[in-house]
């Protein structure tokens, strides 16, 4: 045993981890209900069974909200539901979210003892089952807390802004939620689908912090609404931003600016917030033809494809520039596109996009593409293949391309800066920006990336935000 190895103080047993059931995908492919069903109880207790509890746990190293994962997991493993809850929500606001779209298999997962010869153990589903198993109680029952007379605004209700906001409560602190749309929840209502994540799941978490004592103020549009400056003018001791990267990013090539071409912000927008999987039931069409191609291979590109299956497309495809083993997309979800009968175009890249008399989408030019050497992200650079384009029969496109933040609350700021990619500038790891007492963490300041990721940089920002207004005092 190496020096930095720590011996597993208790025998495991040993079975296979556990299969996570799910719809049919026939079914799934036309409703918009949840995929995954969640563990059944006797199912996550012997998944806990599985851990090794490890003194030296590595799997917390990988959790950016530092959940304590053999603690919890131990609880599950005795039945003891309410224990495991409450160390979950001792470091982690939403955890009924985190165990739906949280990417384990890369974090904590990655780091199990168990997955260096085998299977890890199924971290993210036993927290999604806690999480669960808690609402079905009934409502938290949230901690006393002592008011310190302090106020503190918080901008956007992306899981940022909420955890930064929860852990703020718990301090005593003031909290005030402003966000731009007509309903809380950021890119966890408006980016993830019902089928991902329902939107009750994300409205019970946002209770949760209401319980505590967070006060959260929808269509109000910071910059433009009322600015950083005037929030403190009226009070308030410190401001966080969790304003997100919500501006789409296109390709700019010929018939982008045709009817039926999307990109994934508003296609999902439409879909999720406002809700046209319920159509007619809610007055918001998504206009989706007989083949829909988005372009693109993140986990935002899936969900846009696998909802344009749903809304009754006929064929639906991914068309990406580099093979399937570069695809950002977590490999669940991928799997379960291919399920449901997504079509993929792997080494395969729009040239141009072409339109009808009316200005509709009516087919798209593509190029084949091999890939040469490693660009600057370490993955292959696709290089076009001279001679080999040919037509795809679409008529609609969704650009799935990658998101940058909205520059409205630089822009009407002093003193906050930002980088060229137009994300804000911080100053050290816990997310204080170039204007004094203005922290900022998720996308609005490393561009888009993960839900946990946000969450970790709005944790962060909670402590320094306490710490410097109570060496205030």
């Amino acid at each position: 045993m190496a020096e930095n190895e720590t011996k597993p103080p208790r025998k495991p047993v040993k079975r296979p981890r556990a299969g996570m059931p799910s719809q049919d995908a026939a079914a799934r492919r036309r409703n918009f209900n949840e995929v995954a069903l969640g563990y059944p109880e006797d199912v996550a207790v012997a998944e806990a069974e599985r851990c090794l509890a490890c003194k030296n746990a590595a799997c917390r190293e990988g959790c950016p909200v530092e959940v304590k994962i053999p603690e919890f997991v131990a609880k599950v493993r005795e039945r003891d539901f309410r224990a495991a809850y409450d160390l979950l929500k001792d470091t982690n606001s939403l955890p009924a979210i985190c165990g739906r779209v949280c990417p384990q298999e890369t974090q904590c997962e990655e780091k199990c003892l168990l997955g260096k010869k085998g299977e890890p153990v199924a971290i993210g589903r036993l927290e999604r089952f806690v999480a669960d198993w808690a609402m079905a109680q009934g409502k938290d029952e949230p901690p006393k807390v002592q008011p310190n007379g302090k106020k503190v605004a918080v901008v956007g209700s992306g899981p940022a802004g909420l955890t930064c906001a929860g852990d703020l409560a718990k301090k005593g602190y003031k909290v005030t939620v402003f966000e731009a749309l007509h309903a809380p929840g950021g890119v966890l209502v408006y980016g993830i689908p019902e089928f991902r994540l329902p939107k009750r799941i994300v409205a019970q978490e946002i209770q949760n912090l209401e319980q505590l004592g967070v006060e959260v103020v929808c269509d109000v549009v910071v910059g433009r609404t009322i600015t950083v400056d005037e929030l403190f003018e009226e009070g308030y001791d410190a401001v966080f931003l969790g304003t997100g990267a919500g501006l789409p990013t296109f390709m700019n090539i010929p018939g982008e600016t045709l009817n039926g071409v999307y990109s994934a912000n508003e296609f999902l927008t439409r879909t999720n917030l406002m809700k046209a999987y319920l159509f007619p039931e809610w007055d918001t069409p998504t206009k989706v033809g007989k083949r829909v191609a988005v372009i693109g291979a993140g986990n935002v590109a899936m969900d846009s494809v696998r909802c344009a299956l749903r809304l009754g497309a006929e064929e639906a495809m991914i068309v990406y520039r580099r093979s399937e083993a570069e695809m950002p997309a977590r490999h669940e979800e991928v799997e379960h596109a291919k399920e449901e009968g997504v079509i993929f175009h792997t080494l395969t890249a729009p040239v141009r996009i072409l339109g009808d008399d009316e200005g509709w989408v009516k087919g798209m030019e593509c190029i084949r593409m091999e890939l040469g050497e490693p660009d600057a992200s370490g993955r292959r650079r696709p290089v076009p293949v001279k001679g080999s384009e040919f037509i795809l029969d679409v008529d609609t496109v969704v650009m799935a391309l990658g998101t940058t933040p909205n520059p409205l609350v630089s822009q009407t700021t002093p003193g906050l800066d930002v980088d060229k990619h137009g994300c804000l500038v911080v100053r050290d790891e816990n997310g204080l920006t170039t204007r004094e007492l203005v922290w900022a963490a998720g996308d609005a300041v490393t561009g888009a990336a993960t839900v946990i990721l946000a969450m970790g940089g709005g944790k962060k920002a909670a402590a320094a935000i306490d710490e410097v207004l109570r060496g205030k005092e």
